[in-house]
């Protein structure tokens, strides 16, 4: 749906008419935190923000009432591990045949998809090859140019040479160009962290495993950098008051991560012992990024293609019901791109099936999600003084977690973008 018809057919909220406050009326409202029903809901939204919510709250003067039916208000969805610059397709040749202002105008497309399905923040996990073009997307957004999410960027990724996303595969005559950033030392990481922070970026992404390769049955996931070199990449993440996240399949490169006291670990695939104890002890949240795994499984090329992502995905969700049991926090992030835009509410549902409780999900996407992306205390809840980032969907979401794959309303600081 193009802008135009957004404009022409979404009401628009108390605050594109004047200022007047909006009392958001359902059938039931969510209270994340307690995991309370409260029936019927009520948000009274006053600006950009929530200025009351429960079971009941007052009409000032003048208030206007949005009466949403059979639905249940909850926090808008958070997704903590996306690609806007990607799409379905072959994700290598995208990257090399599609120019940077081609791939911006899509990834604009790709931002009011996932708002308009419920996701009003995000964090973008690497470019592919496209630079500092996000923040660009980003500052959009802001701005009111185009609809989108609240957005964390992070430029292109930091990858080794030879490593992760190194053109692996094309001809070395040709020179193709990595989807990411080169770092092959401490100090590399470091330089390529100061000029991505000066272009804009809100934290880092380090590759630091790859490629996988499953063999009797086990992963092998080798290492790229060093404990060290990732307590490097902290240390200036830190200096510069950003954070540093990492793609990390499995061991020992997830216990680097866990050592150096990344902020979260994605993909999370193989997580021994001794990496999930520090997970918990530092508070290092899992995102295990299901849906990309079932999509490659169910989109192969060929049927032995196939076999190998299959099996690989049924050795995540063995490991992951390891990772429910031993206690490691998790956020929610899809790792959406390679798969269409607007889907990836599917991976609440998948995190469901394979071991985790409806609440407990809904927790980790709004309440742990909001502090992956450094917005706790402004969104992830319906609480007073925050950001009035809403949605309603059909049902009881702690009983049917597919409720969130059919939202039937969307407001973002206080704007109606969906309804």
């Amino acid at each position: 749906m193009s802008l135009c018809v957004m404009a022409a057919t979404v009401p628009f909220p108390a605050r594109a008419q004047g200022g007047a406050p909006l009392v958001l009326h359902a059938a039931r409202l969510l209270d994340v935190a307690s995991g309370k029903l409260l029936e019927p809901g009520e948000v009274l939204v006053e600006g950009e923000r929530i200025k009351a919510a429960g079971m009941r709250v007052d009409r000032p003067q003048g208030a206007r009432v949005m009466d949403l039916g059979d639905v249940t208000l909850m926090p808008g969805l958070i997704d903590a591990h996306v690609h806007l610059f990607l799409h379905p397709g072959a994700e290598d040749l995208q990257t090399v045949q599609e120019s940077v202002p081609w791939r911006t105008l899509l990834a604009a497309e790709a931002a009011k998809a996932d708002l308009l399905a419920g996701f009003t923040a995000e964090r973008d996990m690497g470019t592919e090859g496209a630079g500092s073009a996000d923040t660009a997307v980003r500052d959009a957004i802001d701005s009111g140019l185009i609809l989108g999410p609240r957005m964390r960027m992070s430029g292109n990724a930091i990858d080794l040479l030879g490593g992760h996303e190194d053109a692996i595969g094309y001809n070395p005559a040709q020179h193709v160009l990595s989807n990411a950033d080169y770092a092959n030392s401490a100090e590399q990481i470091v330089e390529v962290m100061r000029a991505q922070h000066k272009e804009g970026a809100d934290f880092a992404k380090i590759y630091e495993t790859g490629p996988d390769r499953m063999i009797a049955g086990e992963l092998h996931t080798p290492f790229q950098y060093s404990e060290a070199q990732l307590e490097a990449a902290v240390a200036e993440g830190r200096r510069l008051g950003e954070v540093v996240a990492v793609h990390a399949m499995g061991e020992p490169g997830t216990l680097y991560a866990a050592q150096a006291g990344v902020a979260s670990i994605d993909h999370a695939t193989q997580l021994s012992d001794e990496t999930m104890r520090l997970m918990k002890e530092k508070l290092i949240p899992a995102v295990p990024t299901f849906t990309i795994f079932e999509y490659f499984a169910q989109h192969a090329a060929t049927p032995a293609k196939a076999a190998k992502e299959q099996a690989l995905f049924d050795y995540k969700a063995g490991e992951f019901k390891r990772q429910v049991a031993a206690g490691v926090p998790f956020a929610v992030g899809s790792d959406v791109g390679p798969f269409p835009h607007g889907t990836q509410a599917r991976e609440l549902e998948l995190m469901v099936r394979y071991g985790m409780k409806p609440l407990a999900v809904l927790q980790a996407d709004l309440i742990n999600g909001a502090k992956l992306l450094g917005w706790a205390g402004e969104i992830g809840e319906l609480k007073a003084g925050y950001l009035a980032d809403i949605v309603a969907v059909p049902g009881n979401p702690v009983e049917d977690i597919t409720a969130v794959e059919r939202v039937k309303f969307v407001m973002k600081g206080g704007v109606v973008v969906r309804q």
